[in-house]
């Protein structure tokens, strides 16, 4: 059966309301850890210009900031860039943040060293017009670095039961599949010298148990809490005790708390000479 075309400002604004639902700067500070690991495989020096897309409030661009990088941030959600510049303020960081839309980015040809999106990007709808931006703005010589979610990971089986009771639009393209490492060198095919694709493990630790952990999700994840919003009482209660189960079988924690690890692909794409 053919599906009807995607109406792409419509889930755009479908999208940029999920983000900006919740708060996912309070969200994040627990996924900061991970993404310090992250960032120190980025060797960020002095004076390199940086762009992060899909920024949110500054996870890495701040860090990168405190490194003597000159960092632009991109997000569509205008309260994560909001967050994001109050940050940046409080430091008197020099980092420069814009509201806007990882498919058409609002840069010159060319304009940075090192162009990064870690759990981001990746949501975009249209993956062929963000891989080809990301090239486009990435000076040759530069590189660009992305962290996925790989589909067999924890956060990844997560999306696959939220989709369960609540599908994505017909014909959207996964965005787990920028965690699948023939999909992202078959994406990034142009103008890029020699992919290095690794999976690797993403620590993350709550200090409260897993029935808290789903409503904290509940609350400042927009994602999830979209999926709760969309579903009635019996729907819910049964979303909830399938995420419960799930966050069960990959704690490791004995004392209360969680503590999971959720596999993600890491992109080092060097790009090429012109």
């Amino acid at each position: 059966m053919q599906t009807e075309p995607l109406n792409i400002d419509a889930l755009k604004a479908k999208q940029k309301s999920m983000w900006m639902a919740g708060d996912y700067g309070t969200f994040s500070r627990y996924l900061e850890p991970g993404a310090m690991k992250f960032f120190a495989r980025l060797t960020v020096t002095p004076g390199l210009r940086m762009l992060d897309i899909a920024c949110g409030a500054g996870q890495l661009a701040l860090p990168a900031a405190r490194a003597g990088a000159e960092v632009t941030g991109l997000d569509i959600a205008s309260n994560l860039i909001a967050q994001a510049r109050a940050r940046a303020g409080a430091e008197d960081l020099p980092a420069h943040f814009d509201e806007g839309d990882a498919e058409q980015l609002p840069y010159a040809d060319g304009s940075f060293n090192l162009v990064v999106s870690l759990i981001g990007a990746m949501f975009a709808p249209r993956p062929e017009r963000v891989a080809a931006e990301m090239v486009r703005v990435c000076r040759p010589g530069g590189r660009i670095v992305m962290g996925n979610w790989t589909a067999q990971g924890l956060i990844g089986e997560m999306f696959k039961i939220n989709a369960r009771y609540v599908p994505p639009p017909p014909g959207l393209p996964s965005p787990l599949l920028w965690g699948d490492e023939a999909t992202v060198r078959e994406r990034l095919r142009n103008g890029i010298a020699d992919i290095q694709l690794t999976r690797r493990p993403y620590p993350i630790r709550y200090p409260f148990g897993v029935a808290e952990l789903v409503e904290f999700y509940r609350t400042y994840y927009g994602p999830t809490q979209r999926a709760f919003e969309a579903l009635d009482e019996p729907g819910q209660a049964a979303l909830r005790r399938d995420l419960e189960q799930h966050w069960s079988s990959y704690n490791r924690a004995t004392d209360g708390t969680v503590h999971v690890e959720s596999e993600y692909l890491e992109v080092v794409a060097p790009r090429g000479a012109d």
